[in-house]
């Protein structure tokens, strides 16, 4: 794309009318690009690196629902760069296509702020929103718009800021694409520590939740920044107007060669070069030549959907995996979002020391390491990435809690008395001994199987009808009062394994009078004898 730009950008600058204000050699016009650019960046990466999150938590949608709707959201991100390209290109040029699709970009991203507003829909005040549907449909229109807007402005700023330069001045273009390239990173960079770090704050007016209304807030702001910067240096901008869509033109080419091969295709006429060159009646020698070059980069690109298919595994089941794990770093306390951090660190890290160290090292050790070899490498290694994402994944599991699957339920027997008990669940399934002031582990049974069982401690015996749910774990706390069995059943509620290396913890009163309890800032209520408080 930069080829052909640049070609047409240099004819075409010197048509635009007025000269532009420089600073350092530089159009002062590029200043303003940037600017935009960085912002843009993070509001964008700021959005997505929370977006995973905000679909399992808030929505409360699963795992595999919320990679799906995730790997969309990007994929239209980075389907709808040809939409804007062909308006940009064909219809509005690329100024207006900008400040249009920017206009678009900022509203979605509002939406999407206050999509995740809880207490929009909480009329109970019990801290949950009462109609999901509602967030789910702001959701969806924000995220869309957001696709619309960040995928149609895509192609057209950085050959925007292309367009700035004159044809002299190709040694400040390369530099201009270079910190381009660096604002983007940076806007990644800080917007993916920043968010998660605003999104783990608790806020909310009726009742305090993660605070993702800041989350997104924030990122909505800062695109609302960009298209303020960008419309402020319109006076100063070089604006090309719509010469054609490129992609048009080499698509008739290609189709106009193919077809007029077929017409040609007995032996009387004589083989060409190269079967694009069927183009030349009616096509110039020049985009003949330049779509050649396209194609044989095509070529290299096949292997790349599977790269980016991995890479971007960052934002949905890496992070989703990193909620499984302990942040906690003693002064640092990283989020599970924060974890794609990590990639622009490394870009900003790796880049210079590769091109400035590694590179001329194996140059000096006279081995070829042509960039198709350096591709390889690359890709190698992002393979061993995910085995290494794997070998943490097998640990995980082995702290991962069996869940009851369906037609199951689990029960721990929880003895509160000072002597032995003993519990049977039926004449085909084994008799449990419990000791004094003993738990046992989570036993799965046929739910069907369990209508009720028997308690015994000594020569004291009792019958307890139960009703038990499917897929869900029981606590059965039992106790000798006074020659009298007591028992209760508690249902826990707990479907998954607590997040960020968390403990889930609740209290059962073994007392004789109520306690209070409360443990740092949280109060777990207060608690008659023989019952227990919720799980927090």
């Amino acid at each position: 794309r930069r080829v052909l730009h640049r070609d047409r950008a240099g004819n075409m600058a010197a048509k635009s009318k007025g000269k532009s204000l420089s600073c350092f050699g530089y159009p002062l016009s590029i200043f303003f690009i940037i600017i935009n650019e960085f912002c843009e960046r993070f509001s964008y990466y700021g959005m997505r690196a929370v977006l995973v999150l905000y679909f399992k938590y808030f929505l409360q949608w699963d795992d595999n629902l919320s990679t799906a709707i995730y790997h969309t959201f990007v994929a239209l991100c980075y389907l709808t760069p040809i939409l804007g390209a062909l308006i940009a290109d064909s219809w509005l040029g690329k100024f207006k296509t900008i400040v249009s699709l920017s206009i678009v970009y900022t509203v979605g991203q509002a939406i999407m702020a206050v999509s995740s507003i809880n207490d929009l829909t909480d009329h109970n005040k019990d801290g949950s929103p009462d109609v999901v549907t509602v967030h789910i449909a702001l959701s969806m229109i924000g995220l869309i718009l957001i696709a619309l807007g960040t995928g149609g402005i895509k192609p057209c700023v950085s050959a925007f800021g292309g367009d700035q330069f004159e044809d002299h001045q190709e040694k400040q273009r390369s530099r201009f694409f270079s910190i381009f390239y660096l604002s983007i990173n940076a806007g990644s960079l800080l917007s993916t520590i920043i968010t998660p770090i605003l999104r783990a704050q608790e806020c909310g007016i009726h009742s305090k939740q993660r605070c993702y209304p800041l989350a997104f807030g924030v990122p909505a702001a800062l695109m609302a920044i960009s298209l303020v910067v960008f419309i402020v240096g319109s006076g100063m901008y070089k604006k090309v107007k719509p010469q054609g869509n490129i992609m048009i033109q080499v698509s008739k080419c290609i189709g106009f060669a193919i077809k007029n091969r077929f017409r040609h295709r007995s032996k009387e006429f004589p083989k060409r070069e190269h079967w694009l060159d069927w183009a030349s009646e009616k096509y110039d020698k020049r985009l003949i030549t330049q779509t050649k070059m396209v194609l044989k980069v095509l070529f290299l690109y096949i292997p790349l959907p599977m790269f980016w298919a991995l890479f971007d595994q960052q934002g949905s089941r890496w992070t989703l995996q990193a909620t499984t794990m302990d942040g906690n770093f003693g002064a640092i306390q990283i989020q599970p979002d924060q974890m794609q951090t990590v990639n622009p660190i490394l870009i900003i890290i790796m880049v210079p020391v590769v091109d400035a160290v590694i590179y001329p090292l194996i140059k000096k050790c006279k081995i070829n390491f042509t960039p198709l070899r350096k591709i390889t490498v690359g890709m190698f290694l992002a393979s061993l990435a995910f085995v290494a994402a794997a070998l943490v994944q097998v640990q995980i599991d082995k702290t991962l809690p069996v869940f009851p699957a369906a037609g199951q339920s689990q029960i721990k027997i929880l003895n509160l008395d000072a002597s032995g008990a003993t519990v049977k669940f039926g004449s085909q399934i084994q008799d449990v001994t419990v000791e004094p002031l003993q738990s046992t582990d989570y036993m799965t049974f046929e739910t069907s199987q369990l209508p009720s069982l028997s308690i015994t401690y000594g020569n004291i015996s009792t019958v307890l009808n139960t009703t038990l749910a499917e897929e869900n774990r029981y606590t059965l706390g039992i106790k000798n009062v006074q020659n009298n069995i007591v028992s209760k059943l508690l249902s826990d509620g707990i479907t998954s394994k607590p997040e960020e290396g968390n403990n889930l913890i609740r209290f059962i009163n073994n007392l004789g009078e109520n306690v209070h309890i409360t443990m740092a800032d949280t109060s777990f209520g207060t608690l008659v004898p023989l019952s227990a408080s919720n799980y927090s």
